[in-house]
């Protein structure tokens, strides 16, 4: 192949990776991976042979999206709406996990504090660590 015809094979691929970014989204790694291709598109002319232009996405591709992880917000643990009440499915020691009813979804859940959950008994959710709830005993309830 000639060098212009890597140059439109590196443009075809570059778009096509940009494509694919609208429509499956990746945090931007495929818009890296395809910005890197249309760079090594115009560098074409001064790095000969396809081994070293491949080395080179390769390289850009990387460096792209290591810098776009660090530039992206990173995604914090969403707060608990207004509904605060669980219901024990297991028993809960504190600090140990088990499971919660919370909005109808089964959970799991950590007990905080210092009083042990039996199953069925209420519970407060407290917080959220990723898809663990913090909970505590409801000893307020009547």
């Amino acid at each position: 192949m000639t060098m212009a015809n890597w140059m439109w094979l590196w443009l075809a691929i570059g778009l096509g990776f940009c494509a694919m970014e609208v429509i499956l989204p990746t945090a931007f790694v495929e818009m890296s991976m395809g910005v890197s291709a249309l760079v090594v598109a115009l560098l074409t002319a001064f790095v000969p042979g396809l081994n070293l232009q491949i080395g080179l996405w390769m390289v850009l591709s990387l460096l792209s999206v290591m810098a776009v992880k660090r530039w992206l917000p990173q995604v914090r643990s969403l707060p608990i709406d207004d509904e605060t009440e669980a219901e024990a499915l297991t028993a809960m020691e504190p600090g140990e996990l088990g499971r919660v009813i919370f909005e109808g979804n089964s959970w799991r859940a950590k007990c905080e504090g210092d009083r042990a959950i039996s199953p069925s008994d209420r519970a407060i959710v407290v917080g959220r660590k990723g898809n663990t709830l913090l909970v505590m005993r409801d000893d307020f309830s009547g």
